[in-house]
């Protein structure tokens, strides 16, 4: 099996960070902006929270967008569409402010600009939990653009998210490219290393890693950006 397409995730991957802190600062964030607007910080947080659950559990019935909106629009009814804009207006005036968490390393630049060199397919692969707008801003933290990608996954435009193998398919059927000619490299052994149930080849890069449930990652091609190099080298077609 050679490589024809490699799958980033984004997060802790071509975007270093401590995960738990970039989501307790990014969530603060807009709760405390929707506090003017009527909203209690903890029930709003608690809010998204559900949101976010459905999405993970969303059987590909819609999009991750619908799913989550339709979760808001059960705890507060209508008065959600009158302050989307105000949600709007996070991700254009304060988001960017949430980067002061987040790392930044030049190997995602480079390891992207290679791979298109050679003719490689490069998609991103980040578990589409969040608003355009918002992956949109965070590829840009990273020193990448969306242009880098074949695809970028976000709610709007996807129906499944990480964990579930079916994800990972809809990615490698929105590519054009076989399952088994991708590697999908991350960070996230739980998230991340579902995509080989579809015959996805994978790599765990270990530099920012989560593995939450303690499993033996050697199971797994596994390291840090110079060891991912030499593994695509080695399995490019």
């Amino acid at each position: 099996m050679g490589i024809k397409a490699v799958l980033f995730d984004l997060d802790g991957t071509l975007l270093p960070m401590d995960q738990d802190k970039f989501i307790k600062t990014y969530l603060g964030s807009l709760a405390e902006k929707m506090i003017p607007r009527g909203y209690n910080p903890k029930e709003f947080l608690s809010a998204m929270w559900a949101g976010t659950a459905d999405m993970v559990k969303n059987d590909g019935s819609s999009t991750n967008e619908n799913k989550f909106w339709k979760r808001f629009e059960k705890i507060y009814g209508q008065k959600y569409i009158e302050d989307l804009p105000y949600i709007d207006r996070f991700y254009v005036e304060d988001f960017d402010k949430v980067q002061a968490v987040c790392g930044y390393t030049p190997r995602s630049k480079e390891l992207v600009d290679a791979l298109k060199k050679e003719g490689i397919c490069v998609a991103l692969a980040t578990n589409p939990l969040f608003p355009q707008i918002a992956t949109h801003k965070r590829i840009a933290w990273a020193g990448l653009t969306p242009e880098d990608f074949a695809i970028c996954t976000t709610y709007e435009n996807a129906r499944y998210s990480k964990p579930n193998p079916l994800y990972y398919a809809d990615v490698a059927k929105a590519i054009g490219i076989a399952p088994e000619d991708c590697l999908m490299v991350g960070n996230d052994v739980s998230d991340d290393m579902t995509a080989a149930e579809i015959g996805m080849q994978v790599f765990l890069l270990t530099d920012c890693l989560i593995n939450s449930h303690d499993v033996d990652i050697s199971q797994y091609p596994n390291g840090d950006f110079d060891a991912l190099y030499e593994y695509i080298n080695a399995h490019k077609s």
